[in-house]
Parts: structure tokens; sequence; C-alpha cells
């Protein structure tokens, strides 16, 4: 199992604590990991609801006379949101480098994409790269931020998990589909289908507190592109970009973007995949209970580097 931070462990210690505390009760336990599992969810999310956050922030409350362009203030809070993750030690230093991997790939189709009229950023500040404000690569790092921390946090494993190799060719195929859909057929629709082929029979193992739970990893990709598509719609209301049906007016995001989301959630995948190595569940006992070499971090557990 992947190391906990300090402030993880010291929560999971709490919450193992609490249960070996309890009366005994049907209920408590239930409870117990419905809790956990919602406090993992806003954990992993810290970084991304910080930043949406900051963002609806400055349309509500930045001055239209400041000094700073606010595409400035965004980046500057962006870059300070990740120094104090890191600082306090509520992401670990590997983490930290598949993070800036998100960031240079999501950079990287930006610029392409503003240029094509995809999408577009007030021309204002002067960190930015063209049309493109520095800020916007850290929405993607938000993405990789939640995914790395949800690997870790729920112990993720995989059966039947594709071979690495194929699914590097699968993500390779959406990302340059990503720009070459502008001047030849868009075959986004194929790489659904072989998404579907390639992941159709892996199943994500996951725990929450004490059990262990199920699921297939499509509807795992489908709702966690379904929860971004949500916070795109929070990201464009808050005027941190504009889609061209967006200009003259906001209008929720159409839900085209849905299975845009989802073939982007294949390339996070494969790179968060790459890094940690994805692992087959272990044996668990009849009632879903962790298995013994699965044992909750104590909170000694060591910062992973």
């Amino acid at each position: 199992m992947l190391s906990s931070t300090p402030l993880e462990a010291r929560l999971d210690e709490q919450a193992r604590r609490f249960l070996a505390s309890a009366p005994s009760s049907r209920v408590r336990p239930k409870l117990t990991e419905f809790v956990v599992f919602g406090l993992k969810q806003g954990w992993e999310c810290i970084f991304g609801a910080t930043l949406l956050a900051v963002l609806m922030a400055a349309r509500l409350w930045y001055p239209d006379g400041a000094g700073l362009a606010r595409n400035d203030f965004l980046t500057l809070a962006a870059v300070m949101i990740q120094v104090l993750m890191v600082a306090f030690r509520l992401e670990t230093l590997k983490e930290l480098r598949v993070i800036i991997l998100f960031h240079l790939v999501g950079t990287v189709m930006e610029l392409f994409k503003t240029d094509a009229g995809s999408w577009s950023y007030e021309a204002e500040g002067f960190l930015r790269i063209g049309a493109v404000p520095l800020f916007s690569g850290f929405m993607y790092a938000a993405v990789g931020s939640y995914m790395v921390r949800v690997y870790r946090l729920f112990d993720l494993r995989f059966a039947q998990y594709p071979r690495r190799w194929i699914t590097v060719a699968v993500a390779a195929a959406v990302y340059v589909n990503f720009f070459s859909h502008h001047y030849i057929w868009d075959a986004r629709w194929v790489l659904l289908a072989a998404v579907v082929i390639v992941f159709g029979r892996c199943v994500m193992h996951f725990r929450v507190f004490r059990k262990h739970y199920r699921m297939p990893l499509l509807i795992a990709f489908l709702l966690v592109a379904l929860f971004i598509w949500v916070a795109e719609n929070i990201a464009t209301w808050s005027g941190a970009w504009l889609y061209p049906s967006q200009v003259d007016g906001w209008q929720p995001v159409g839900m085209e973007k849905l299975v845009a989301w989802f073939l982007l959630m294949i390339i996070s995948v494969v790179l968060v995949a790459w890094v940690y190595k994805p692992q087959p569940p272990a044996e668990t006992p009849p009632d879903g209970s962790a298995p013994a070499k699965h044992t909750i971090p104590a909170a000694t557990s060591k910062l992973a580097e």
C-alpha cells in the first residue's frame, strides 16, 4: 500500500480508534464507512475545490480596476495553492511529479485549442503564453492531483487491468485526436469503442476504511468525467474561460463535452498508472473487510518521496 501523508495517517488512526472504542452496533461501522468515504473524496478534491473556489470568488468580488489583472491573480493564487500543498506536506513529492506532468500535457493542449478557437480566455495580464493564461495548466493539475490521491487513499487495485503498452497506445491516440480532428475525420467514437474494448473487463477494487468494494473501471471513468463536467460548468460561469456558445451569454456546457472528458480520463489514468503500476487485488475475507497485509496505516507512516 502507498504511504500516507502524516495528516492522512492521523485521520485514519482517529477513525480506527473511534470504531475500536464504540459499542457493538451494526449501524456504526456502516455509518463510519460512509463518512470516511465522503471525507476522503473531499480530501482528494482539495486542490481542485480550492482552485474552483478562487475562480468563483474572483468572478464575484475581484475589482475591475485592480492594478493586477484577474488572470494574473488567478495564476499567482494557483501557484500559492500548490506551494502550500507541498509545504504543509498535504501532497507527496512523488505525487507532485505526476501533477507537473498533467500540467505540461494540459498546457500544450490549451495552446493548440485556443488557437483553433475551441475556447477562449480574456486577453489580459502578463502571466500567459500567447492567449493562454498560465493558471489554465493548474486546472489539469487539479485533475492530476485528484487522480493520484484517489489511487493512494482508496488503495486502488485492478482485476484484469489491460497491458500497459496497450493502454498507452489508446491514450496516445486519444491525445492525438484532440488535435487532429480539426484537420481530419474525428475518431472520438472509434476511440470510445476502443476504450470500452480495452477496459471493459477491468474491475476496480478499493478500500474505503475497513471494507473492500468493487466497481467496473468504465463506471468509475464516467463518474469522474461527470464530476469534472459539473466543475467545468462552474468554471465557465466564473469566466475562467468561455466556449464559443457562451460568448454572448453564459449557458451550460453541452453534454458532448462529457464524452471529451471521458476520453481525457483515459489519458489521466495512463499517466498515473505509468508511475504507480496497477496491482491486482489481494484476497479479501467474505465480509469484505481488509486483509491482514493491507492494514490501516499507523500514525507513524512516513511521507512518500
